[in-house]
Formats: C-alpha cells, sequence, structure tokens
C-alpha cells in the first residue's frame, strides 16, 4: 500500500482512500483530500515535515503522520 507519505517531490498521484477515525478524517476531507482527488507533491521540508501540496488549485501543507492516512491509487 502506497500512502501519500512514500510520493515524491515532483509527482501528481490520486487519492484512493482515507484511514483514520472521527475527527482526524473529517479535517482531512475538510482540506479536500478525497477520494478521486489529483494532488501534486510540490515541496518536502529538509527534515522531511511538513509536505506542501497542491489540492484542487490551492496550496495545502500537511504533516507527514496525516499524509500516511491517504492511501494512493
Amino acid at each position: 500500500m502506497k500512502t501519500l507519505k512514500d510520493a515524491r517531490v515532483g509527482e501528481t498521484v490520486t487519492v484512493a482512500r482515507l484511514h483514520g477515525e472521527g475527527a482526524v478524517k473529517r479535517r482531512i476531507m475538510d482540506m479536500g483530500l478525497t477520494k478521486g482527488t489529483q494532488v501534486l507533491v510540490r515541496k518536502v521540508a529538509p527534515l522531511g515535515d511538513p509536505m506542501e501540496l497542491n489540492v484542487r488549485g490551492y496550496e495545502l501543507s500537511i504533516r507527514k503522520a496525516d499524509a500516511e492516512m491517504i492511501e494512493l491509487a
């Protein structure tokens, strides 16, 4: 299973499934990361956390812990 945490800079990936429960899953969905969404990995901070993404036309920074909950197609 490949997660968003494993995606490389410059790669465009598609969200297949969200893991997690309750408020954490809801927060990820509220940021626009839902099934079928195209995500471009723009940058990763020098120490690996956070990641900067392009999602639905806007820039989003998420922690690696949250990126691990997002399974890719």
